[in-house]
């Protein structure tokens, strides 16, 4: 477990930028670990910590079939000697041929347990994931318990690394938010004078709140000017669009950069049309974080 820090941060010349006095830098979080890239380094790092002090070599934790921290978690339990079991959200799942992600998950020795969708989405509430655990023939106290993305005070905590790496290199900063727990420790470790932009991959109107509660836990209170933009979500999670596929093979095709579709196209859309908005002005320089790479193919 050798990772990449502090991650690189590279200039990227794009004339949709730049016509409008715009400097774009790409922060390249993916290439921390080649098998924990980007945040999920970041947020898994300091809970692998604390359940290695607490003598927990099973972690359990949660995520969709194309769950990106899933496959961290797994290739870390690999790496690092830890049992992992993932509760998948989708019992009609467990029926089907395993999609690439999950069969990375699996190859790596992770268990799947597939669960039905309204017990899934009660998956914070204790009772539902002690009987979850129960089902699979574990116990609460044997087990560590990481939420769904990575995103608990730990994480942000961890992310907050980031915001500190990128003080001083640009006024605004761009990460994709699917938990929030990355947008809430970048806001965090940012220096005076700069925000973080938070691109959500879901709908609704949650992330808000899911960002302002992570802070209040990590640091006590609010930390950092951060803020929103949901249109970009392209219909949903893991919703693909022609439009989102040919702007991420163009981006692709300027900068070199294997573009991962769920989060990082998204986040790469919506900053790139903030910019033509005039949403920031000349002179200004806008921080890309990549915090993913590309889904795998088959193991």
């Amino acid at each position: 477990m050798r990772p990449r820090l502090p991650s690189p941060l590279r200039p990227a010349e794009d004339e949709r930028f730049a016509r409008h006095g715009v400097r774009l830098l790409l922060k390249r979080d993916d290439l921390i670990h080649p098998e924990l890239p980007g945040n999920k380094w970041r947020k898994l790092a300091p809970n692998l910590r604390s359940a290695a002090a607490g003598d927990l070599r099973t972690l359990v934790t949660f995520g969709g079939a194309y769950s990106n921290h899933l496959r961290a978690t797994a290739a870390a339990g690999r790496l690092l000697g830890f049992a992992t079991v993932g509760i998948v959200r989708g019992q009609e799942l467990a029926e089907r041929p395993l999609n690439p992600s999950l069969a990375r998950c699996a190859a790596d020795g992770m268990r799947l347990c597939f669960v039905d969708r309204a017990t899934y989405r009660r998956k914070t509430e204790p009772a539902v994931v002690s009987a979850v655990l129960a089902r699979a023939g574990l116990g609460r106290e044997s087990v560590y318990v990481i939420p769904e993305g990575g995103s608990n005070a730990l994480a942000a905590r961890g992310c907050a690394e980031l915001g500190r790496e990128l003080r001083g290199t640009a006024e605004a900063v761009a990460v994709a938010c699917g938990t929030g727990g990355t947008l809430a420790g970048l806001a965090a470790g940012l220096g005076a004078g700069q925000r973080a932009l938070g691109f959500p991959v879901l709908k609704g109107d949650f992330l808000d709140r899911e960002v302002r509660d992570l802070q209040l836990a990590a640091f006590g209170g609010p930390a950092g000017d951060w803020s929103l933009d949901g249109r970009f979500h392209f219909g949903g999670f893991a919703r693909l669009s022609p439009v989102l596929d040919a702007f991420a093979d163009d981006f692709e095709d300027r900068h070199g950069l294997p573009v991962e579709r769920l989060y990082v196209a998204r986040m790469l859309y919506g900053l790139t049309a903030l910019v033509e908005e005039g949403a920031f002005r000349p002179g200004t320089t806008v921080a890309a974080v990549i915090t993913g790479q590309p889904e795998p193919s088959s193991p």
